[in-house]
């Protein structure tokens, strides 16, 4: 038996890995905010509305593309990382069947240019866009997730980041160069996925395999596919239906608040991604008394971070409209506050369907919530847009955010409805709301004293993060407790 040396003698260590996801996800909210506070003052609204339209057409390409392969490789490689043989044999085929879903899409792509009379007039962003089709595909991520190379991953998109930022200020320096903006954009994105492929063969030998029991491993991988369209769906639309219903314009206005808003929620929601496979075990061993100590702490820590989150984005709305994109996107304001809403159904709606449907094996009703949310957001939207415009979309993103994230609770209330319904919630809930009136105040504060706007959004987001912990510590906030016992309990040990 052939082993991959470190995959079978070491275990790579979860905290490592979760600091090197979250120094990951950092930086990959850090790198739109820099790129767009350039490119917005050096791009007009119009020439950003058609990257963000183009961007958004592809995203359903790159969708097709990938199916849901990367979530079952990773489930279903797990198992065979220790032995060369089987997990060679496991990739081939998964990158096959990849291989052959792209070249779908790209016929698909093809056809789309041919007949969308619309989509000529993007027709090159659109082309440059696609680059990231096959490049996705031949990076093969999903096999660094196997193996837990975090490492790695991270490593190779700080280097890629970084001479990303490089082209973009040498090729993108007056309006027009949105074209050379996509061109860097796609770079940033794919580029060391060649790097991927060649690094590839030191975990396994990957090719093409055209004999082997395809169905196996389709029907599982398009179930999860219907449930990512779905997602993907009301996710995008807006941007797409803004498109075809509105100008570009509108879609350079609207494309700024979901920059943002794009770029906060995976932050607020990293600490999620390293509590799931916990909350798997917990579950597949029946260890409920473990689960449901686990989902109290998770719930109420997140309850902890997303309302001030919220409450401090809405009161600095302006402010970060103004600093990322300039004063010709002051109109983001508006549709950025309704946005900041969805953030709390959105991260509660992935914790409901991540840590609970799937770990309990109820994936159908993460489908139907999924699909019943992109049918009413793109339903609304044909009403909202043409009458209310970007802040339409923003609308019916909240409400498609509220009804995932209902239906799923519903689907899982017998599950955990009692933690989200006893005394350490209900304190938890009312003292950070009482913490979040004083974020409010000091906000009205700096922007009343302060006339400087970065030295004013510095002041109000710092001093909001002494009031806030230091009200709930004042009011014994349960999860401020469970934190300072910890901290005690260590330095006893030490």
């Amino acid at each position: 038996m052939n082993k991959y040396p470190a995959a079978g003698k070491k275990t790579k260590s979860i905290k490592t890995n979760a600091i090197l996801n979250s120094v990951r996800t950092v930086l990959n909210l850090l790198f739109p905010l820099i790129t767009f506070t350039y490119v917005s003052r050096i791009l007009s609204v119009g020439e950003l509305g058609k990257y963000n339209f183009s961007s958004s057409i592809i995203s359903y390409f790159l969708l097709l593309a990938a199916l849901g392969i990367d979530k079952y490789a990773v489930r279903e490689g797990a198992k065979y990382r220790d032995d060369r043989k089987k997990i060679s044999q496991f990739s081939s085929e998964i990158f096959t069947i990849n291989i052959s879903s792209t070249l779908i899409s790209y016929g698909c792509l093809f056809l789309y240019l041919i007949f969308s009379q619309k989509a000529q007039n993007y027709a090159t962003c659109i082309i440059i866009f696609s680059i990231q089709i096959i490049f996705t595909t031949v990076g093969t991520e999903w096999l660094y997730v196997i193996y837990e190379e975090y490492k790695y991953i991270t490593v190779r998109s700080i280097i890629f980041k970084i001479i990303s930022i490089m082209l973009l200020f040498t090729f993108v320096k007056r309006p027009g160069d949105y074209l050379n903006y996509t061109a860097v954009t796609v770079f940033a994105t794919v580029g060391s996925n060649v790097l991927n492929f060649i690094h590839a063969r030191k975990l396994c030998n990957i090719h093409l395999k055209i004999h082997f029991e395809w169905m196996k491993r389709l029907v599982p991988i398009l179930i999860i596919f219907a449930s990512n369209v779905a997602i993907q769906i009301y996710v995008t639309s807006d941007i797409t239906m803004l498109g075809y219903l509105k100008n570009d314009y509108t879609v350079g206005i609207y494309g700024v608040s979901t920059k943002i808003y794009n770029a906060i929620l995976p932050v607020l929601a990293a600490a999620l991604t390293v509590t799931i496979p916990r909350f798997s075990l917990y579950a597949g061993m029946k260890m409920k008394k473990e689960y449901d100590s686990l989902m109290l702490k998770v719930a109420n820590s997140l309850f902890v971070i997303i309302f001030p989150s919220v409450i401090g984005l809405i009161m600095l709305s302006k402010n970060i409209v103004l600093i990322i994109g300039g004063s010709k996107y002051e109109a983001s304001q508006t549709s950025l506050i309704i946005l900041s809403i969805a953030i709390f159904f959105s991260i509660f709606s992935t914790l409901f369907n991540q840590c609970v449907l799937i770990p309990y094996r109820r994936e159908k009703y993460s489908l139907f919530s999924s699909v019943f949310s992109a049918c009413e957001n793109i339903g609304l939207n044909f009403f909202m847009i043409p009458l209310l415009a970007e802040r339409g979309a923003a609308i019916t993103t909240v409400l498609a955010e509220f009804t995932m994230a209902s239906m799923n609770f519903y689907n899982i209330r017998d599950i955990i409805g009692d933690i989200f319904i006893n005394k350490i919630t209900i304190r938890n809930i009312l003292t950070i709301l009482v913490g979040c009136t004083s974020i409010i105040v000091i906000c009205v504060m700096s922007s009343a004293f302060i006339s400087n706007i970065i030295i004013q959004t510095l002041v109000a987001i710092a001093g909001s993060f002494f009031v806030y912990t230091g009200s709930l510590f004042l009011l014994k906030n349960p999860i401020v407790n469970m934190m300072l016992d910890q901290i005690k309990n260590r330095l006893k040990k030490d």
